[in-house]
């Protein structure tokens, strides 16, 4: 299966410059930077001590406290980090800036991962939640690279699919160092593949710490508004618009002055929901142009990449997309703890147990379609008690699970032996 793999990468070799050069005719992101896909990066003369993956913007979000942490252990510029998207790659840019060096992932051709590993020299290796690398994983262990899957989780559908190569998926896992599963449910997925070395370690998204900065920009800009009902569509892909605009046409029935912020995940979006919002006759205003304005909008378009926080702050409830389509979900403990009312979508299989576990506190509640969700807006805005009991449950589900930065730590960096008395 390993000899099958990699020649059908070789085979495709040729066709992955052709996709960059493709994909770069809707964003030029991705033709940027091509060639650090294909292991042509550099490295500043302070070296490496541990690379971090987070192949897109869900995964930098929940490794951002992870990575920081490492680079004040580490020192400044010794922590590299890779992203797989151009929007994880601005997202670090903005994060993290100088602090650590940054490129994109090399494909995971035998080759191509020799050379990053040889220009990148690393002591330690992070990948986060489920990305297995078959070529990449097997150079590291042959060079004696501890390699950690942090904030590991692997669903009972990748389980499924994974078992039809069982052997395979065994002997890719068994180069792994540490398996650092979220919860014991995924730790015995793991395992159930044929991974040993595994360890519940918890999950670093419930670890988050707002950006306080773009936080008190967002309630400043939400006081410019007045006493206003605003509820936020976070990261919306393809098909989500328009349910969320039905859902607010409904709202705005009952509740003439409300106001609907909506965040597309992807920047290559934002023009077109621009144009989608202005065809339905909404009055617009859009982040890029300057808005919020002290003029209130009934739909303000969060057209920017990395300002997330910016818009939870100024909303009164959350609805956390790629819900509504088959996506498996965002996010939802982000809304949670700056003490919002956390709404979703069906689709949560990629948050299932953070979902479940808002739910069942009082924080959380799904919606099925966007007739639910409308539904459910008409009774959580007008009602700032409401409101205030569902957020603060909502906040007060994520404490119990908090530590898992501290646990990841202690796996990666354990504590210096202490000196021999004599």
């Amino acid at each position: 299966m390993r000899v099958i793999y990699i020649c059908l990468l070789y085979a495709i070799g040729p066709f992955l410059w052709l996709s960059l050069w493709w994909r770069g005719q809707r964003l030029p992101a991705y033709r940027h930077r091509r060639f650090e896909r294909f292991g042509h990066v550099r490295v500043a003369p302070v070296g490496v001590a541990v690379w971090v993956h987070a192949v897109s913007v869900g995964e930098t979000m929940a490794a951002l406290p992870l990575i920081r942490a490492l680079v004040a252990r580490h020192g400044h510029g010794r922590v590299f980090v890779t992203s797989g998207t151009p929007t994880g790659s601005e997202r670090v840019q903005v994060a993290l800036g100088d602090q650590v060096q940054h490129s994109y992932a090399p494909y995971d051709l035998p080759h191509v991962v020799q050379r990053f590993l040889d220009r990148l020299q690393p002591q330690q290796v992070v990948v986060m939640e489920t990305e297995l690398w078959p070529c990449l994983f097997r150079q590291l262990r042959r060079r004696g690279i501890p390699l950690v899957i942090a904030n590991a989780r692997l669903s009972p559908r990748s389980v499924r699919g994974y078992g039809r190569v069982r052997g395979f998926a065994a002997s890719v896992l068994g180069d792994i160092t540490l398996v650092a599963a979220q919860s014991d449910a995924d730790a015995d997925r793991f395992r159930q593949l044929g991974a040993s070395r595994v360890a519940t370690l918890g999950n670093l998204k419930f670890d988050v710490e707002p950006d306080a900065t773009q936080v008190a920009a967002g309630r400043a800009d939400r006081a410019r508004w007045g006493d206003v009902p605003v509820w936020v569509a976070a990261s919306t892909h393809e098909g989500e618009d328009a349910k969320v605009l039905a859902a607010h046409r409904h709202l705005r029935a009952q509740l003439p002055g409300a106001v609907l912020i909506l965040v597309p995940r992807h920047p290559q979006r934002f023009q077109r929901v621009a144009e989608r919002i202005a065809a339905q006759g909404w009055q617009l205003q859009t982040r890029s142009a300057g808005g919020p304005t002290a003029q209130v909008p009934e739909v303000l378009l969060g057209d920017s990449m990395g300002e997330m926080w910016h818009y939870l702050a100024m909303a009164d409830v959350a609805f956390v997309a790629g819900s509504f389509a088959p996506i498996g979900g965002h996010n939802v403990l982000e809304p949670a703890v700056l003490g919002l009312p956390v709404l979703f979508g069906p689709h949560m299989h990629n948050f299932r147990p953070a979902a479940d576990l808002l739910t069942a506190a009082g924080g959380g509640i799904e919606v099925a379609d966007e007739t639910a969700l409308a539904a459910r807006l008409v009774e959580l805005l007008p009602d700032a008690g409401r409101r205030q009991q569902a957020g603060a449950a909502a906040l007060a589900a994520l404490q119990p699970s908090r530590g898992a930065l501290a646990a990841h730590l202690r796996a990666l960096c354990p504590p210096a032996p202490e000196p021999a008395h004599g």
